[in-house]
Parts: structure tokens; sequence; C-alpha cells
């Protein structure tokens, strides 16, 4: 087995084994780098790699949208999905207008949100970790 098969079947292994609290934790730190690789690449003046990355980031936060549980969910999940909409929007808005610091705002507001994921990952709530 080459590296990058073994590196592979680690990353699907963690994915399909990991808790729901841990996957949305990783799907934050995928969009955030996407993200990331966005404002690099719309700073260097590289559209190409610009529009990949901004993308890849958006299906996520669409993923991380459609998954919300509205009926169980309440105010939080109201709340969520508000912030993934005005993610999409921002994202949008930065690639009409150019603008990096519209993609860094976006980094920042899930980088927030990945941080209280990552509390919940680490503190599962008792009903969650009896399951």
């Amino acid at each position: 087995m080459n590296p990058y098969d073994a590196k592979r079947a680690y990353t699907e292994s963690s994915i399909l084994t990991a808790p729901p609290e841990r996957l949305v934790v990783m799907l934050y730190d995928g969009a955030i780098r996407f993200l990331g690789q966005a404002a690099v690449a719309m700073r260097a003046d590289n559209q190409r790699v610009f529009l990949d990355r901004v993308q890849r980031a958006e299906a996520i936060i669409k993923e991380l949208n459609l998954t919300l549980n509205m009926r169980q969910g309440g105010e939080i999940a109201q709340r969520l999905r508000a912030i993934y909409q005005f993610c999409d929007l921002h994202l949008t808005s930065a690639t009409v207008e150019r603008d990096p610091r519209k993609v860094d705002d976006v980094i920042k507001l899930l980088s927030e949100l990945r941080e209280a994921w990552q509390q919940i990952a680490a503190n599962p709530p008792a009903a969650v970790a009896a399951a």
C-alpha cells in the first residue's frame, strides 16, 4: 500500500467512524481550508483556483444547511440556517466584487462556529454520549 492509499484509507475510516459532532467539525475544517485557499488565490489574481475553492466551500456550507433539523433544532437551527445563508450570499458578493475581505469575513464566522462545535464534540451532551 503506497502512502497516499494509506492516508486515504485513514481519512475514510475517520469519517465513517466519527460521531456526528465530529463530522460537523470536519466539515467546518474543510470549508475554512477551502476559503483560505480561495482568499489567497483571489489576492494572487488566480480566478480559476479562487472559483474552484469557493465552490467547494459553498458545497460544504449548503450541506451544513441542508442537514439542519428544523423541526427539533428550534431557535438554534433557525439561527444556523440564517448564518449559512449569510455566508452563501457573502461569498457570492465576494465573487462578484472580487473582494477577498468578504471571504475573510466568512472564514472568521465559520471559525467561531467551528470552535463551538469542537467544544460540543469534546464534551457531548449526555443524551448523545449514551446513544
